[in-house]
């Protein structure tokens, strides 16, 4: 009897069958000092989820047992910020390791059907505007829409033959293109490209080039590091600054820009399953894609309640592949003179 025993789901041993809640952790017996250091978020912001978020845990199921959308959620915190499915995760909210793996499931799935409503670029006027005044605030770089760069996480071999996951470093990754506002918020976010790609490549066949290019966002421009062409709607620094005029571009287009690179510090920072310090995400390609996009939903939701981008020290170690790219040349002359325009009306 000892074997079948053993493979039982440990939530059916504690509980029985029947269509019940498992409740057995409970947030107001905790502190909010627990709940931060343990899940990595305050009480009224895991509320605010269990509303948002609920009407998707509590979806009828062919289980014999439900765990409420509160255990489902802290359960799939506990991962993302500790990234690990460690026993004793488990034992606090009273469920097993097993359950573990299928809260984080769930929990992922519903906050990525929810990634258009937090992570999307401001449309009506005024609130456009906004974001070029915060930007220009920063280093007087004007017309700024966002800064966008790609950053890698580490995943397990998706299997032998596949080689396309694997990045400069002989690692597997997934690479990850992104564009955030001057506050850290996330305003596209693309985490399905394999490791192997180069950036410029991520960004060619990205989503977000069709976006711009379909001049959905006028009057303004993203900026991109070198390994990036420059475009009507990407500026990018100048290889050989030459004159003051473009010293002083080059020196407020790197300090704005380097919003960007805070910001993958402080995601990785508040959800270690990202950041390589437990090892790499042990999924497929595509439930790893999942998790990261998830992640990203919460580090905005975080935002909007206040939870500042910087207010995170940076912790652990990420592996990152170290671009050896050439300058890319831009061989499309509109945008070269927007730059040149650029240049003499604010630099010169």
């Amino acid at each position: 009897m000892a074997v079948p025993i053993a493979v039982l789901d440990c939530d059916l041993l504690l509980y029985g069958r029947g269509h019940r809640t498992l409740d057995r952790f409970k947030l107001e017996d905790v502190t909010d000092e627990y709940l931060v250091s343990t899940y990595g978020f305050p009480r009224q912001f895991i509320y605010y989820l269990v509303e948002l978020l609920g009407a998707s845990l509590s979806r009828p199921t062919q289980r014999s047992r439900a765990i409420s959308p509160e255990t489902q959620i802290l359960a799939a915190l506990g991962f993302y910020t500790s990234g690990s499915f460690q026993t004793r995760m488990g034992d606090a909210i009273g469920i097993s390791q097993a359950s573990m793996s299928r809260c984080v499931a769930n929990v992922t799935e519903a906050l990525v059907e929810r990634a258009s409503q937090f992570i999307r670029f401001p449309e009506d006027e005024a609130t456009v505007q906004s974001l070029k005044d915060d930007f220009y605030g920063l280093a007087g770089m004007p017309g700024v829409l966002g800064v966008v760069d790609c950053t890698h996480v580490p995943i397990k071999a998706p299997n032998a033959e596949d080689l396309s996951y694997v990045n400069r470093k002989g690692l597997h990754s997934l690479n990850c293109l992104m564009v955030c506002d001057a506050r850290g918020v996330l305003l596209s976010a693309e985490t399905h490209w394999p490791g192997s790609l180069p950036d410029c490549t991520v960004l060619q066949q990205a989503a977000l080039t069709s976006q711009f290019e379909n001049e959905l966002h006028k009057d303004g421009w993203l900026l991109g590091d070198s390994s990036f062409f420059l475009r009507t709607w990407l500026m990018t620094p100048l290889h050989i600054p030459e004159t003051p005029a473009e010293y002083r571009y080059n020196m407020a287009h790197s300090a704005t820009h380097n919003v960007i690179e805070r910001t993958f510090r402080t995601i990785r920072s508040r959800f270690r399953c990202l950041d390589g310090s437990k090892g790499t995400l042990q999924y497929s390609p595509e439930k790893s894609s999942h998790i990261i996009l998830a992640c990203c939903v919460l580090h905005n939701i975080s935002l909007e309640h206040g939870l500042d981008v910087w207010s995170s020290p940076a912790t652990g170690h990420v592996e990152q592949p170290e671009e050896e790219y050439e300058q890319m040349e831009s061989m499309d002359s509109e945008a070269c003179r927007i730059r040149q325009e650029l240049l003499l009306t604010h630099f010169s």
